[in-house]
């Protein structure tokens, strides 16, 4: 079979576990019982007989091996290990935590007094449905799989000839599978998002007076942009201020499966998904084709532009830093930070224009990961270097990702310091920050907001008493929340000293028994499924044990698991950063050309927002991972 992603069939369950919607795609299916009869007309020398299902189940056949498998995994998910419940055959069996993402079903045949494997099938969790897409996979793939799910012994075996992972990645259409079903739970449940696209509320003077404004923390504010797509000179209206998205939302009402359908039929009408692109679909279906919308006879349209833009032409530029920091404030733990950008844009360009600019302050050497939307021309060869001096591409419609980067190397943090919690008594503790912000930094970066927040999901704050050198301080029954700047009132080309000294007392800890139950690990629900229970069975899977002991039955400081030491152990910093970005990446917009020539404004803005922002509790336990000295 030629590589590639196709989609033999789709599912949607609700929670009860019936089948809403479905859509089979029949050349998909004729390809896969050709595959299917050759197989079997050849058996393999070890004799192994393929028991695969020779064709698509029912709706009906479906949902009671969706039923079956839920009760025999524990979970709708899954253990994802061998555990002793774990039965031969079954995809715990494989011990592989993948196999709670990648399920296989038995399709049991009453007429033929039989079962058959169907795998593999890609599960994905989006509000109140189940999603399951079958993807093409050669009949050797699925032998593989079936001996994995009988072999004696557990887990990726180092050495080993067969094993889950290997297998995976000789097949690029589970990854194909995973962005369809990530669409189609975006799309019914109404989460369709495009990337966020900002400019500047009040256009940039420059020089001087910048300068000025800035050092006195005064900056414009930014405004998100998401007009309209405009398919043709009739459709070709002005949007100004806060603009709607592209994308119509559906998912405010039940299931729209005429929505659905229509989606499909555009996106992956033979089950090869050409366009996932919501919005592109959606528009297309709006506004149709006509003679205007036809390229030059010279250019050939690429897929990513299906029609022409027509209307007042202008590119905005938004690069966006999410910033991943944990400080340990102790010698043998280095601090870890790590920065993912991504650079997103909107050109509104009549015709098939090609647009390049140089990449400014952006040292190749720092960067780990580097990946570019396909409509941007990227060598195939040759070193990074070469890569990011400049980015040449194509421009498809509405906001888009042109470019992702991670970088974790030379970066300050913009909040830096320390945060200690000593507990004196069981229900009473003292803690102190001392923190820099933005140490080092100058105009244009701006502070907008920052705060710090104390979790204690497993202890309800009594009473709190400190006062910080700056900022206010707020309490709930279950945290303490430091606003160290508001919003509105944002600095910069400055930096921060703030102090925050304090005590807690709790309320007195009362500790839970667990409930009677006939598996050790008692009978709690899949974390991902908040919308019914499943008391007839009492296997679970052991992540969701630990959760709940460590939130309900035990106090935090005596749960042994690694990665979930004491409630108490950490504070989160949530911040908001404009102005320009903290790994140097910037766009100069005097130096973006366009060709063929046109007058089009273009516009750049960056904005730094906090990921994973960890304070760890300098005299508590903490999780580190070792890294390898290169």
């Amino acid at each position: 079979m030629a590589g590639g992603c196709c989609i033999r069939a789709l599912w949607i369950l609700n929670t009860q576990d019936a089948v809403v919607f479905s859509r089979r795609f029949p050349v998909v299916e004729r390809r896969w019982r050709l595959a299917y009869d050759k197989e079997n007309e050849s058996p393999a020398a070890d004799g192994d007989s393929l028991k695969a299902v020779p064709y698509l189940p029912t709706d009906s056949e479906l949902a009671a091996a969706f039923i079956e498998r839920k009760k025999r995994e524990g979970s709708v998910r899954g253990f994802g290990i061998r555990t002793s419940q774990s039965v031969k055959g079954s995809d715990s069996w494989v011990d592989d935590p993948i196999t709670r993402h990648i399920i296989s079903l038995s399709i049991n045949k009453e007429e033929e007094g039989q079962s058959h494997f169907l795998w593999p099938l890609i599960l994905h969790i989006k509000g109140p449905f189940y999603l399951l897409a079958l993807p093409l996979v050669e009949p050797r793939h699925l032998k593989t799989y079936a001996r994995m799910c009988n072999r004696s012994d557990c887990g990726n075996t180092v050495g080993a000839d067969e094993s889950l992972s290997s297998l995976l990645l000789d097949l690029p259409s589970i990854t194909g599978a995973f962005m369809v079903v990530h669409t189609i739970g975006d799309i019914v449940t109404g989460d369709i998002t495009e990337p966020e696209v900002v400019v500047s509320a009040s256009p940039s003077v420059g020089g001087l007076l910048d300068s000025l404004t800035g050092s006195i923390g005064i900056s414009g504010r930014a405004k998100p942009v998401a007009a309209p797509i405009a398919a043709s000179a009739a459709s070709s209206t002005s949007v100004s201020g806060a603009l709607a998205s592209d994308a119509p939302k559906i998912g405010s009402r039940p299931l729209d499966k005429d929505a659905l359908q229509a989606f499909i039929s555009g996106a992956m009408p033979f089950g090869t998904p050409l366009e996932l692109s919501y919005s592109n679909i959606s528009a297309m279906k709006m506004n149709g084709f006509s003679s205007a919308d036809m390229p030059p006879a010279d250019c050939k349209q690429p897929a990513w532009k299906p029609f022409l833009y027509k209307g007042k032409q202008r590119i905005l530029f938004t690069i966006h830093e999410t910033v991943h920091v944990a400080m340990y404030d102790r010698d043998e733990i280095p601090d870890t930070i790590t920065i993912s950008g991504q650079v997103n844009c909107r050109a509104e360009l009549e015709g098939l224009p090609d647009v390049s600019f140089p990449l400014t302050g952006f040292d190749s050497a720092r960067v780990d990961l580097l990946s570019f939307h396909p409509c941007a021309q990227v060598p195939e060869h040759g070193g990074d270097k070469q890569v990011m001096q400049a980015i040449t591409f194509s421009p498809p419609l509405g906001n888009f990702s042109l470019m992702r980067y991670q970088v974790s190397d030379g970066i300050r943090p913009p909040v830096k310091g320390f945060y200690q919690l000593s507990m004196v008594s069981e229900n009473e503790g003292a803690f102190l920050f001392k923190l820099h912000l933005m140490e080092g930094y100058k105009a244009p970066l701006s502070l907008e907001f920052c705060t710090v927040i104390m979790h204690f999901p497993r202890r309800r704050v009594v009473s709190f008493d400190g006062t910080p050198s700056i900022g206010t301080v707020s309490t709930t029954d279950s945290s303490v929340e430091w606003r160290i700047i508001a919003g509105g009132r944002g600095v910069s080309g400055k930096s921060i000293e703030a102090t925050f000294p304090g005590t807690l007392k709790f309320a007195p800890w009362q500790t839970k028994k667990l409930p009677a139950s006939g598996s050790a690990f008692g009978n709690i629900d899949d974390e991902d499924s908040d919308f019914e229970t499943d008391s007839a069975n009492n296997m679970v899977n052991v992540e969701d044990f630990l959760m709940e002991k460590m939130s309900k039955d035990l106090q935090a400081v005596d749960l042994e698991e690694p990665f979930c030491w004491q409630a108490y152990s950490y504070a989160k910093v949530s911040f908001k950063m404009g102005g320009m970005t903290l790994s140097g990446m910037s766009i100069d917009p005097k130096s973006v050309s366009i060709f063929p020539a046109v007058k089009a404004p273009v516009e750049g803005s960056a904005q730094v927002t906090s990921g994973e922002y960890i304070l760890w509790n300098t005299l508590g336990k903490c999780p580190v991972a070792a890294t390898p000295k290169v």
